[in-house]
């Protein structure tokens, strides 16, 4: 079975075929592209000649390999044309009928050594294999797109497929200069599989109101450092197809985390697919444009901090690296910033480990001397809650335990002057159970700041039903003040960015409990196949599995969605003290310092 794969046709020249065709014969392969449309055919000519052209401007080819890609490269209306193909891909619409008609009509036209690969990222390569002549030489490749530019290619084994024609097309994606990563035969594979999940949800969210679109796609991009946010996401994929994938994954897990959200169905029959209908999520400029342009939906500037409360003075509670790292955050904007720990000499190591990331700041050119000085010299250090007397804005960042919040919270209530803001930056817990420690639950605003402080920008703002409206317009204006980006949410469990982030991390774990891909192999996937800056079990180690494992809890616990249950694995690891990287073994082993 090892065939050289020097002729490969492409079935379906769309974005997609028409992407994997240059790839193809920019590496040297005889490429015959196939399409029943003329149209198609002839503008995935026109889009090869036009990207190999700029490949040429950018010195990525020379002219010379440009001619030859592009001779290399000739289209078909016919599937008879692929006969002497060692390799066939289809990439035609999503439906079973059409690809199983498909590789119905191949398997009397190519050679029997010939392999059958499918570029389904929702079907069932199983169910494709099964009625094929062949079923031993039929497996997935799915590609991502733009094809040119994206890394990953899953390679799909059905329990039919011969391992054989699964190494001759991973050693030519490797050729490709991809990275192939092997899984099995399941909706949606490893990227897809979870990045649908998630974007299901961030439509949810949206539906249910809890937050406005550009607020939670905002939120995923400064709280996580993704590419794109959620909904934009989808309008660029198109709103029918993700839908068609998730009704795909949910046919198989009965996940309801993966039943499509109303909404999806809702823009799809609409015909508001997305970026190329003109018009999804977001309104663009034209059918296929990129711009967004402004909707009825769209929110008018911010002029709320016009209305809210002066803040010169702000008390941060607390001693660790968050609470450190807001107090640094303050007095770089200019407040008066008193720092109070339980004793003296937690705060001052606490205002120590501010000087020490501002003395980092300085060595690498980013603020100066003066400037730090300026900093620390704005920042009292106080052994106690005492000193919050004359503060106009308290912020909480001690441990994530109510009933620790409730306790400094009473007594925030018993010193802070009438008409301070009180704060918490509780990630998980719910805010008003907090505001109600206080006779003024009015005065009590959720302000959840991101680590490390001084650089992320995200700031959730949250409101509960009690928060006065000068108090969360206070806490806008601050935020502006201090250059974060604030995106309102009400109160509820895990607010925006974990209550999107921890299902996705969770549903991670169970694909490595189910052994259906590696560690490595699903990292690499959501790295290379979704931009994500990290992957999941990379980003779980860092965070903590203990901490992971309380807010997957805290998720399950409001939302009673048995799709939230925290995996098992998760649950083992931290009840074997193995906590991620502040204990040298989590998912992985780590080097102890």
């Amino acid at each position: 079975m090892d065939t050289p794969l020097s002729t490969i046709a492409v079935v379906g020249l769309g974005t997609m075929g028409t992407g994997i065709a240059e790839v193809l014969a920019l590496a040297g392969r005889e490429v015959i592209g196939i399409d029943i449309s003329e149209a198609a055919a002839r503008q995935a000519v026109t889009s090869l000649e036009a990207s190999t052209a700029r490949a040429v401007g950018r010195g990525r080819i020379t002219e010379q390999e440009r001619a030859d890609a592009l001779a290399r490269f000739r289209t078909h209306d016919t599937l008879q044309a692929a006969a002497g193909a060692e390799l066939v891909i289809e990439v035609v619409p999503e439906t079973y009928e059409i690809k199983q008609r498909v590789f119905r009509e191949l398997d009397a036209i190519v050679s029997p050594t010939a392999i059958l690969a499918t570029g389904t990222n929702a079907l069932s390569v199983t169910r494709l294999a099964a009625e094929s002549l062949r079923p031993e030489r039929v497996l997935g490749l799915h590609f991502f797109n733009p094809v040119p530019a994206m890394k990953l290619v899953e390679v799909v084994s059905s329990v039919l497929t011969a391992p054989p024609a699964v190494e001759t097309v991973t050693r030519l994606a490797r050729e490709l200069g991809k990275e192939p990563v092997s899984v099995g035969d399941r909706p949606g594979f490893v990227a897809d599989g979870l990045l649908f999940g998630y974007l299901n949800q961030a439509a949810a969210m949206y539906e249910a109101n809890y937050a406005s679109r550009e607020d939670i796609d905002a939120a995923m991009k400064l709280g996580c450092g993704l590419p794109m946010g959620p909904l934009a996401l989808l309008d660029l994929i198109g709103i029918d197809t993700a839908r068609t994938v998730l009704e795909a994954m949910y046919s198989a897990s009965h996940d309801r985390l993966h039943a499509p959200a109303p909404v999806l169905g809702q823009l799809s029959e609409a015909g508001l697919t997305g970026r190329k209908a003109g018009r999804g999520f977001y309104t663009y400029d034209a059918p296929g444009g990129r711009s967004v342009v402004a909707d009825a939906l769209t929110p008018a500037p911010d002029t709320a901090s016009g209305a809210g409360r002066d803040v010169a003075s702000v008390g941060v509670a607390g001693s660790g690296t968050m609470a450190s790292g807001i107090a640094e955050v303050f007095a770089k904007a200019g407040y008066a910033v008193v720092l109070a720990a339980r004793g003296q000499e937690k705060a001052d190591l606490a205002k120590a480990r501010i000087a020490t990331s501002l003395e980092r700041s300085v060595a690498k050119g980013r603020l100066s001397a003066e400037a730090r000085d300026e900093t620390l010299g704005r920042i009292t250090a106080a052994g106690s809650l005492d000193a919050f007397a004359e503060v106009d804005l308290a912020v909480e960042a001690v441990a994530e335990d109510l009933a620790v919040k409730q306790q400094l919270f009473a007594t925030l209530d018993k010193v802070c002057r009438p008409g301070a803001v009180l704060a918490t930056t509780t990630s998980s817990l719910p805010v008003i159970a907090i505001a109600r420690a206080t006779a003024r639950p009015e005065d009590v605003v959720g302000m959840h700041f991101f680590n490390p402080a001084p650089a992320m920008k995200l700031v959730e703002v949250v409101r509960t039903v009690l928060t006065a409206d000068d108090v969360h317009a206070t806490v806008r204006a601050v935020c502006a003040k201090i250059r974060k980006h604030p995106v309102d949410c009400g109160d509820r469990a895990g607010f925006i960015v974990n209550a999107l982030l921890f299902p996705y991390l969770n549903n991670a774990i169970k694909m490595v409990e189910e052994h259906y891909a590696s560690l490595d192999d699903i990292d690499a996937a959501m790295k290379l196949g979704g931009g994500y800056p990290m992957g999941p079990f990379e980003l779980l180690d860092v965070v903590g599995l203990d901490v992971s494992l309380a807010i997957e809890k805290v998720l399950h616990r409001e939302f009673r969605d048995p799709g939230l249950a925290p995996a098992p694995l998760l649950e083992h690891l931290v009840a074997a003290g193995c906590l991620g990287r502040k204990t040298g073994r989590g998912f992985r082993e780590y080097a102890r310092r």
